[in-house]
């Protein structure tokens, strides 16, 4: 991006990479669907996943902490407002953070950067958090060995993503609901589970790409890396939206995301 618009975007941004992952949320059809999904609150964001992601923050008080995958800031924003000493926010897209940039708040730093290709030295942080990011990363195993090194000892990793129960079949089958014969959702279709790898799938727009693995895939992962579980959370919505939207209701046949606290041994 350019122009006097956004010098704070240009300051901010250290490189621009040239061996980035998929950069979805820079695909102007994909963008215009996802922001009006977040602007009506349609989705599952403030319903299920993040009452259930801040349930797992500690206190941040004095923190210095990494948003990987921050998007439009609003987990930056919100841990700057609750006493983080620093807040550096990271994403591969410029339309995110540019919207980011739109509430700008002290003690918050953006880089423009992906979580495959971003450098930080030893023990930078005390806390690492990603929301709904890892499902988009094709070499978890590497990144968790350096989110590991970016932890202080005894610093934690809070992370959500699509639960593998979710994306197993993504792209690969036609029907993923068994449906009455009122059309009401009755059985959730599990398949191809074991099967770990690339899933193209549609979300507004054709060819989005995921990386599915299993939850021993994920778990391990973790353990190999040097990290010590201390959470894990498999949630419905909340029943004050479930009482709003009794579709809501159906989403308990089967987890949408999978969220997991866990601490850096040294």
């Amino acid at each position: 991006m350019t122009g006097e618009r956004f010098p704070l975007v240009r300051a901010v941004f250290e490189y621009e990479n040239t061996n980035m992952p998929q950069n979805i949320y820079d695909n102007p059809e994909f963008f215009a669907g996802y922001d009006r999904l977040r602007e009506t609150g349609s989705g599952m964001n403030e319903v299920l996943e993040q009452p259930a992601f801040r349930s797992l923050l500690p206190d941040v008080t004095g923190l210095r902490v990494l948003d990987m995958g921050c998007g439009a800031g609003e987990m930056c924003r919100l841990l700057a407002d609750q006493g983080a000493a620093t807040v550096t926010g990271m994403d591969v897209s410029e339309n995110m953070l540019e919207k980011a940039l739109e509430q700008h708040q002290d003690r918050v730093t953006y880089i423009h950067t992906s979580a495959e290709e971003a450098a930080f030295d030893v023990g930078s942080f005390d806390l690492v958090v990603s929301s709904l990011m890892l499902h988009y990363v094709e070499d978890i195993s590497l990144l968790l060995k350096k989110i590991h090194t970016w932890l202080a000892c005894g610093g934690k990793y809070i992370f959500s993503m699509e639960h593998p129960v979710a994306t197993a079949t993504q792209g690969l089958v036609e029907t993923r609901w068994d449906r009455g014969e009122n059309g009401e959702p009755i059985a959730w279709r599990l398949a191809h589970y074991s099967e770990e790898g690339e899933r193209s799938t549609r979300w507004f727009i054709d060819g989005v790409v995921k990386y599915h693995r299993t939850v021993a895939t994920v778990v391990n992962g973790l353990i190999g890396s040097g990290f010590r579980i201390s959470q894990m959370l498999e949630p419905h919505a909340i029943e004050e939206a479930e009482r709003e939207r009794p579709e809501l209701i159906d989403e308990r046949m089967r987890p949408a995301f999978l969220f997991i606290a866990a601490e850096a041994v040294k």
